[in-house]
């Protein structure tokens, strides 16, 4: 199984040079069944990324762009009058595909915005009265760039708490950099990737991601982590059970990815800036938050049993 794992990590790093880890992370989100967002500046291939993921999946793909004027109709689909039928018929929107690309999300209000939260909790979206399934597998990619530049909004806690793990990209090293410039465009890459797995092979690996065994003393270690945050006053809010939740689904898969049949620390270790950095925010912090920082900070606080 982790075969077929290494082959879409290598081909997506032949598209996204120098990220492997990053990679890594994302198709560890997917494994968990999370959405996953990427977070930072324009122009690092946070596009690209999401759109390589999918190709070597082998998923049906949508892409929709985040805009000011965008209206959750144009998300979730509308309904029109046909006079053949004398009736109205459902148009199905961008969000019913397995992977949907919500391109700069944060550029769009708040309004539309809220088109993807029954969506990514429940799986399905309710639209006149109608409820409708999503196809399975279901995910969001979301991407955004950072609070600070003009014409975002920022996305509340109860949308980002949807996302299971939140990565960035960063800029590439000089080695990488190198490799791009010299090298063949990304967009051409891309329209050439072939599915290195089928929907039925992800659907195996995410079920067997669930059966990882994770041992009674890491799940102390989880819970330590959580109730760590809880009643410190280090961070405003604590962490929620979704939270913790999200931490051994994705160290599950982390540690499937890894070759392993069982969690250990270092797999909770590993995911945990993915998953929490979004959802802690240190007391009395104004501005932006590094992530990064605050799980290392919270690393160092709990000990491993």
């Amino acid at each position: 199984m982790t075969q077929k794992i290494e082959k879409v990590v290598a081909q997506v790093g032949g598209i996204i040079l120098g990220k492997e880890r990053q990679i890594r992370l994302a198709i560890a989100c997917l494994l968990a069944r999370g959405h996953l967002l990427i977070e930072d500046v324009p122009g690092v291939g946070k596009t690209m990324l999401a759109h390589a993921l999918a190709a070597s999946l082998g998923l049906n793909f949508q892409r929709i762009q985040f805009t000011s004027d965008l209206l959750p109709a144009d998300i979730i689909g509308v309904s029109i009058y046909s006079r053949d039928t004398g009736s109205f018929q459902f148009h199905t929107g961008p969000i019913f595909s397995q992977v949907v690309l919500a391109d700069e999300v944060n550029r769009a209000t708040p309004k539309a915005q809220s088109a993807l939260l029954e969506a990514m909790e429940e799986h399905q979206v309710t639209t006149e009265g109608e409820t409708r399934r999503l196809p399975e597998p279901f995910f969001v990619i979301a991407t955004q760039n950072p609070s600070y530049q003009i014409g975002t909004f920022p996305l509340p806690e109860s949308q980002l708490d949807r996302f299971l793990m939140r990565i960035h990209l960063g800029y590439p090293d000089n080695e990488a950099e190198r490799a791009l410039l010299q090298g063949q465009d990304r967009r051409d890459l891309l329209e050439g990737l072939k599915p290195c797995m089928a929907a039925q092979e992800l659907a195996a690996l995410q079920q067997h991601a669930l059966r990882i065994h994770a041992s009674g003393a890491l799940l102390d270690y989880v819970q330590e982590l959580v109730n760590h945050t809880r009643r410190t006053a280090d961070y405003i809010n604590g962490l929620s059970p979704r939270a913790a939740l999200a931490v051994l689904h994705a160290a599950r898969a982390w540690a499937l990815m890894s070759g392993r049949s069982h969690v250990v620390p270092e797999d909770v270790q590993a995911v945990l800036p993915g998953v929490v950095g979004h959802r802690l925010v240190p007391a009395g912090e104004v501005g932006r938050v590094n992530g990064a920082d605050v799980v290392a900070h919270l690393i160092k606080q709990v000990a491993i049993p």
